[in-house]
């Protein structure tokens, strides 16, 4: 009861699987029809519910950046877009079916102010889309700078934003976020501050709000509550401020696994907690105000999958229309014809044959043009081929028959094996001896010169 007081959809699981790697990005457009994972494995999944059975396989797999880690994923208002994030220093915008429009362009990594650079100049953290406006977006950088910039144009940003620092030099933003009307930005420092500013018109890179020591290590997130009241973050240090609802990781010597937590907004008190992995941490969640599903992207160096949370009581559409959906069996009577296409007025290049049955059937009474060619030889062989049929040659045959010839020059001393025959060739001399057995029955060898011996 405690439960539904919340109306949390915890009753059933699906998990959209495909990546090989963790998944780091996930994005539900406002529908809640198409999910987008990105992963560590540099893909970009796309899963739509409405076209989906229960395989759950996604429909479109890209690659945006090669080499690149997808970091993270967000629709346009009117979910026509996306925009993705990699570890490249260059966002892409691709359209709802994941053909690409255009990527933004890269900053001259030479120039030492970021202000006068038109790009980002090392590897992104994180990008939003405008809740609002449908060509303005946000990135977040590594090289220490938020970027607005409008979609229309890909060739230089809108706007270059520096966090304030305690001291010159380049700190990485790791997260950035618009507020719910999109009249203010926050950005994750990482020197463990988040800072928040608002859009005015001629308004510089000072931030109205700076919270020194939001964190002690990276803030991994940032997202403002629907009434714009307050500002959740998420951090590696593992502590919330002021959080509904968070995934969280694996720890090494830790005995429970990759979890999502439910906290009371009021009195920060923990509602409900959900094991999605036993052994993976959970890496970016959302849950979906129109379906009433949770998403939770999981995964290791091996594999990676998005699980969703629904209840089939509370949740609407979504995971419920793929389930029910289940893939057809196969039938025996499946006949599917191969149509013939004939063309008899196309260029000749393109004309169907003249037939050839008579033709073909005179080949195959031919021994000669229908015999079969013999297959290559695999394994052991010894002097050509080895025993096709009965062996080829005679010398195979008795090979195989089981040591009729044994090669046994391998192992004998040639003096011996001539001298064996010596007494044979006395008695019974085949060749040069019977020759001159008439005229020179005893022979005569030459003498030897006593000369040349000495």
């Amino acid at each position: 009861a405690s439960e539904n007081l919340h109306r949390i959809p915890l009753a059933n699981e699906i998990v959209l699987k495909g990546h090989s790697k963790v998944v780091s990005a996930l994005a539900v457009d406002h529908s809640g029809s198409r999910v987008l994972s990105g992963s560590y494995d540099y893909t970009v999944r796309m899963y739509d519910f409405q076209g989906m059975n229960s395989r759950l396989a996604s429909f479109r797999q890209l690659e945006p950046f090669e080499g690149h880690q997808v970091r993270s994923l967000s629709w346009s208002p009117t979910s026509d877009k996306f925009l993705c994030v990699t570890g490249s220093a260059q966002a892409k915008i691709y359209d709802r079916d994941g053909l690409t429009l255009g990527e933004f362009v890269k900053g001259d990594m030479y120039i030492r102010d970021l202000k006068n650079t038109k790009g980002h100049i090392s590897g992104l953290t994180c990008g939003e889309w405008h809740p609002g406006k449908k060509e303005t977006i946000l990135t977040s950088s590594e090289d220490g700078s938020l970027r607005i910039w409008d979609v229309s144009d890909f060739k230089s940003q809108k706007q270059v934003i520096k966090p304030k620092l305690a001291r010159p030099g380049r700190v990485p933003v790791t997260t950035c976020a618009w507020d719910c009307e999109g009249k203010c930005i926050a950005g994750g420092v990482g020197d463990g501050s988040i800072q928040i500013w608002t859009l005015k018109p001629g308004w510089g890179s000072r931030p109205d709000i700076h919270i020194e020591k939001g964190h002690e290590e990276d803030i991994t997130g940032l997202k403002f509550s629907s009434d714009g009241q307050i500002l959740l973050s998420r951090s590696m240090d593992e502590t919330l401020k002021q959080l509904i609802f968070t995934g969280t990781s694996v720890e090494r010597e830790g005995t429970s696994g990759g979890l999502l937590c439910f906290y009371d907004r009021s009195k920060l008190e923990l509602v409900s907690r959900v094991g999605i992995s036993p052994t993976c941490s959970v890496v970016q969640c959302a849950w979906h105000p129109k379906l009433n599903q949770v998403f939770a992207t999981i995964g290791d160096k091996k594999q990676g999958g998005t699980h969703v949370l629904y209840d089939p009581t509370l949740s609407e559409r979504g995971a419920l229309v793929c389930v029910a959906r289940a893939p057809r069996k196969k039938s025996v009577d499946d006949f599917l014809a191969n149509p013939v296409i004939h063309n008899p007025h196309s260029l000749p290049l393109f004309r169907d044959q003249p037939s050839r049955k008579r033709q073909r059937e005179k080949i195959l009474k031919d021994p000669l043009k229908s015999h079969k060619p013999e297959l290559p030889v695999t394994g052991p062989g010894f002097g050509g081929r080895v025993g096709t049929t009965k062996g080829s040659l005679l010398t195979q045959y008795l090979l195989k028959q089981g040591g009729l010839i044994k090669e046994t020059w391998m192992e004998e001393d040639p003096r011996e094996a001539i001298l064996k025959y010596a007494d044979v060739a006395a008695k019974d001399p085949q060749f040069i001896a019977p020759a001159y057995a008439e005229t020179q029955p005893a022979p005569v060898f030459a003498e030897s010169d006593s000369d040349e011996e000495n």
